[in-house]
């Protein structure tokens, strides 16, 4: 099994739920990204979402583009996000890393560069935002051919047929943008979400992840009642942007830890 897979089977086995934390690669300096991943998996991450830096998202909002903009101001592309990521790896091999970006920086290199970049950084997944899956069949096979798990999103307004075509390409698990619009924009709706995951397992075995809404503890236990993994991005990335350099990985830290005994309290 997969890392991803071998995860969501244990915490399965165990009746918990994933808390997948994400941070922007290189902010809010680069220096203080692979110290932050550590800090995450100590106080309870299971899996790490590292979002790709880029000048023009379409599903960010505007608290991850700031801490894009400050990253590219050190001119953090993905070449240095996968030197981050094997960085990591020189002292944990167990926790799975899902990249998270854009196809612009992917098809400047071409498909199967990245798929060999991204295998010898010992990445697990990848996000690709706007690889819609009717295009994207050869990248999906560069992954799956180097045991990556490439991971789609689905939205609220994703119709069954389209489902279908997703969760056939995807592996790991899928991932479900638990509302209309960009990463942090308004308020959940746990019902609604809790209908739409239910109607996405009838098609799929894979493990549903939730995100795009989750901003508090209140809002990650309820989610992960729902839910195989609680995704949580901006209300992270917000707490890197408030923070000094001198209380950094405590904030996050702290942050974690009610992230974390909220998700664990849901399976009580």
């Amino acid at each position: 099994m997969s890392r991803i897979q071998t995860v969501f089977t244990t915490l399965k086995q165990q009746g918990k739920t994933a808390l997948i934390p994400y941070i922007t690669a290189g902010d809010p300096h680069p220096k203080h990204t692979v110290n932050l991943m550590h800090t995450l998996v100590k106080h309870g991450a299971d899996m790490i979402e590292l979002g790709v830096p880029f000048s023009d998202p379409m599903a960010d909002g505007p608290v991850i583009q700031r801490a894009s903009e400050r990253a590219l101001v050190h001119k953090v592309g993905l070449t240095a996000v996968l030197d981050m990521v094997k960085t990591f790896r020189e002292t944990n091999q167990t926790t799975p890393i899902i990249l998270m970006g854009y196809a612009n920086p992917i098809e400047a290199i071409g498909a199967a560069v990245f798929a060999d970049r991204a295998k010898a950084a010992d990445v697990d997944g990848v996000i690709t935002v706007d690889y819609p899956p009717e295009e994207c069949g050869n990248f999906v096979q560069q992954l799956r051919s180097r045991d990556i798990d490439p991971v789609f999103l689905l939205s609220p307004t994703t119709e069954p047929k389209r489902v279908e075509l997703i969760v056939n390409q995807a592996s790991g698990f899928v991932y479900y943008v638990s509302l209309k619009g960009v990463t942090g924009a308004a308020n959940l709706d746990i019902v609604e979400v809790s209908e739409r995951v239910a109607s996405i397992r009838k098609q799929t075995n894979l493990p549903v992840g939730v995100g795009f809404g989750i901003r508090d503890a209140a809002t990650a236990k309820a989610t992960a009642k729902i839910a195989d993994a609680v995704v949580v991005g901006s209300r992270m990335v917000q707490t890197i942007e408030a923070s000094t350099e001198d209380n950094l990985l405590s904030n996050v830290a702290t942050l974690m830890d009610e992230l974390k005994a909220a998700v664990n309290a849901a399976g009580e």
